[in-house]
């Protein structure tokens, strides 16, 4: 079906799909469209695998740079960029590739960045039920930098902070000067 419509979109910017080039774009577009929103189909226990770990730790836990690629909802077109994430645990920690792979689930979906910020942010909290947790997300959006406003060099920045990152100023200055480059 996918690949059906693919075909009439090509006719319908006035391209031949018999043409050799795009004899097999149909196929090769449905394959990475799946491959782009798989997020949709991955089940979170499954990615997390088990791997939350009881530690007597309330120490800020931080990871940072984990790069993403999501598909942006309105013009289905890439934004990319980096996700930090902070929490203070309570007795439960996740193995630290998780934090990663979570970044991974709601970024191949259908997006915005801000919705995305949210959902990683309220999964942690629901996974290991942490005294708080921040994430920032900062990104560049393929929506502004090939078409509308054309602006190169803009980068979107959203954060979420909840529990003691958004009830403690200190909590959450410390997260956000530890993300900082440098």
């Amino acid at each position: 079906m996918i690949e059906e419509e693919i075909r009439k979109i090509l006719l319908d910017l006035g391209e031949d799909p018999d043409r050799e080039g795009l004899l097999k774009t149909p196929e090769r577009v449905r394959k990475s469209l799946q491959f782009l929103t798989r997020g949709y189909k991955q089940d979170i226990d499954a990615v997390i695998h088990g791997a939350i770990f009881h530690e007597d730790c309330d120490d800020m836990i931080i990871v940072r740079n984990i790069e993403f690629y999501s598909m942006c909802e309105h013009h289905m077109l890439p934004f990319f960029g980096k996700c930090h994430i902070g929490y203070v645990p309570k007795g439960k920690v996740f193995g630290v590739s998780k934090l990663a792979r979570l970044v991974d689930v709601f970024a191949r979906r259908l997006q915005i960045q801000e919705r995305m910020t949210r959902q990683i942010a309220a999964q942690i909290m629901e996974s290991v039920a942490p005294d708080g947790v921040g994430v920032v997300v900062e990104a560049q959006h393929l929506c502004m930098l090939m078409r509308g406003v054309e602006k190169q060099n803009s980068v979107m920045k959203t954060s979420c902070m909840l529990g003691s990152f958004r009830r403690a100023e200190a909590t959450r200055l410390e997260f956000l000067n530890l993300i900082k480059e440098g």
